[in-house]
């Protein structure tokens, strides 16, 4: 959908609770205090934003909330962490370069970054009306597999999906693959998690037995969610917005036709995409905001200018390269891509 008719149609819909915003980068690392605590290296590289009380481990019994002094999002009482894996394009001479990441329309000026959703229905449900649950501390997830390179066992997860930017509003076709063609604008990538909630666990030994989807359909088909799984939470999505378009000459792509862009974890198909989640809004923030008429802006959260976004970062725990042509991926210097 294009943001122009999604701000118009906020607009002039009734009281709902949808929260769409820009979130700058905070730092690109090798950590991933999610499914690798404590480890650096972690195993591949991420992109990652939200508070500045990231760190190897994040130990979930500390109140992120109330540890963090200042986030790269633009409501200023989320001091969250949100990630993904990292774009590399691959040259035909075999080196390789870091995909830079464009901010979403509307958030111009921003540092990188992602868009963030909240959603108490989908997109298409402009009126928002179902009652959501929000998360709360300490609650984490995540969603995808980095190890997965089929379309078979990529469909496990509903809504993990590319968007060929004809524009920088362009929101359909959508695929699970990576696109094939170059894309004028760019490649975004679409990270929805699952929205039914066990009402008991915070995490699980997987970070995602705990979360399920509906019954049938997908958060946006409204289905019912499954008695395991019975607390519906709100609908949490990324979009980043990977600026490919610089890496579009067709001379430095392989010469068997093949897409030259892999994740950060070596996967080349696109259906290895997955994102991370830990949950560190101030108090209770996000409910009241669930609970508040809120459609993309919200009157009852703090804001911040993108300036303040953008001056939030934190050092890297990894020292490595990552920047310019490398002869490989950070992490993955034995394997053959």
């Amino acid at each position: 959908m294009h943001t122009q008719s999604l701000v118009a149609l906020a607009l002039a819909s009734p009281a709902a609770a949808l929260l769409r915003f820009g979130c700058s980068q905070l730092v690109v690392d090798r950590i991933d205090p999610l499914v690798n605590p404590g480890v650096a290296p972690s195993p591949h590289l991420h992109q990652i934003i939200g508070g500045n009380s990231l760190n190897i481990s994040m130990d979930p019994k500390v109140d992120i909330g109330e540890t963090a002094t200042c986030t790269t999002c633009q409501f200023s009482e989320d001091f969250s962490n949100y990630w993904t894996a990292v774009l590399f394009f691959q040259h035909r001479n075999g080196s390789f370069h870091r995909v830079p990441i464009i901010p979403n329309a509307g958030f111009e000026g921003s540092k990188g970054g992602m868009t963030v959703y909240y959603m108490q229905d989908g997109l298409a449900n402009y009126a928002q009306t179902s009652k959501v649950t929000a998360f709360r501390q300490g609650f984490r997830q995540l969603v995808g597999e980095a190890m997965y390179r089929s379309k078979k066992d990529a469909q496990r997860f509903r809504q993990l999906t590319y968007t060929c930017l004809e524009t920088i509003g362009t929101r359909f076709p959508e695929t699970m693959n990576l696109p094939t063609t170059p894309c004028k604008t760019g490649i975004m990538a679409n990270v929805r998690f699952p929205t039914c909630w066990d009402g008991k666990n915070l995490d699980s030994p997987d970070h995602m037995s705990h979360m399920a989807y509906p019954e049938q359909g997908t958060f946006e088909s409204g289905g019912p969610c499954p008695a395991s799984h019975p607390v519906r939470v709100p609908q949490l999505m990324y979009e980043t917005i990977w600026d490919t378009s610089k890496f579009n000459d067709q001379s430095w792509w392989p010469e068997d036709g093949k897409q030259p862009f892999v994740w950060s974890m070596g996967d080349k198909t696109g259906y290895g995409t997955h994102g991370d989640y830990i949950f560190g809004w101030k108090g209770d923030s996000l409910q009241r905001a669930m609970d508040s008429p809120c459609y993309v802006n919200c009157p009852t959260l703090k804001t911040q200018s993108i300036n303040t976004m953008n001056k939030c970062a934190v050092q890297r725990t990894v020292e490595e390269d990552i920047d310019g042509w490398l002869d490989h991926i950070p992490g993955l210097e034995h394997l053959e891509l």
